[in-house]
């Protein structure tokens, strides 16, 4: 479930990049962070959605990882 929701994600983001990328010719990033000096590379929602889903996916593969190696480690 957790890998359905994380590949959802990332093909989501990477479809919205590509309309932009399509129809505008540029990916339009959009939210930009300052925080004192320290400027954080500007971004949107779509490469949050890729970001987001590339993590969950990790976690997942982590838990699985998990998993197997406390079934072995039983049997």
């Amino acid at each position: 479930m957790l890998s359905q929701i994380a590949l959802t994600l990332i093909l989501s983001g990477a479809a919205g990049n590509l309309i932009d990328r399509i129809y505008l010719g540029v990916v339009r990033d959009f939210i930009d962070f300052h925080w004192y000096d320290i400027h954080w590379p500007a971004f949107n929602f779509a490469d949050t959605s890729i970001c987001i889903g590339t993590g969950l996916l990790i976690l997942n593969l982590y838990r699985q990882d998990l998993k197997s190696s406390k079934l072995k480690a039983q049997s």
